[in-house]
């Protein structure tokens, strides 16, 4: 069992490399981490030896939080409602945190790996938004992720004024057609 200092120590890595990461992205490097969490760099490398492992577990975290979110949507009573917040929440927070734009526009192995769950909540509720007829039937799950990761990246680029306009314009978009 790992010492508590060492438990400590840690989660102020993972709480310190979530805020470098969001708001830096993947290149952040982990000499800042360690100095943003107040440890040395022997304390990192201890517990994540390359600075791939650490983006890995933050990311990890961060998607298995999502996943549990979707799938909490499932079940919505209106299910075109649950896959549009879903999809406009996703999008605009990977806009705001550069981490999580990386891992859905350009998912590494690990990343994928660590994204199952939220790729089988995102399927689940576009099925079941395409199935209630809010949401065009011709649409794969494999399509949306391509949506989404341009939908991030729109967001991004798009002036402060106009943020969530791009969103709503792509959710008006995968609206089933009457």
């Amino acid at each position: 069992m790992p010492r508590a200092d060492a438990v400590r120590n840690r989660q102020r890595v993972l709480s310190a490399a979530r805020a470098a990461f969001a708001e830096e992205g993947p290149g952040v490097s982990l000499d800042d981490v360690a100095r943003r969490a107040g440890v040395g760099a022997g304390t990192v490398h201890r517990h994540f030896p390359t600075k791939d492992a650490l983006f890995a577990a933050v990311i990890a975290d961060r998607l298995a939080e999502l996943a549990e979110v979707g799938a909490g949507l499932a079940g919505a009573p209106d299910p075109g409602l649950a896959f549009a917040g879903f999809f406009r929440r996703l999008a605009a927070e990977a806009a705001q945190n550069l981490a999580l734009s990386a891992a859905l526009t350009d998912p590494g192995e690990v990343i994928m790996d660590a994204g199952r769950d939220l790729e089988a909540a995102i399927a689940v509720l576009l099925r079941r938004a395409q199935e209630s007829g809010a949401v065009r039937a011709d649409v794969t799950t494999a399509e949306l992720h391509a949506i989404i990761a341009g939908a991030v990246v729109m967001e991004q680029r798009l002036p402060e004024a106009s943020k969530g306009r791009g969103l709503q314009v792509l959710v008006d978009g995968l609206r089933a057609r009457s």
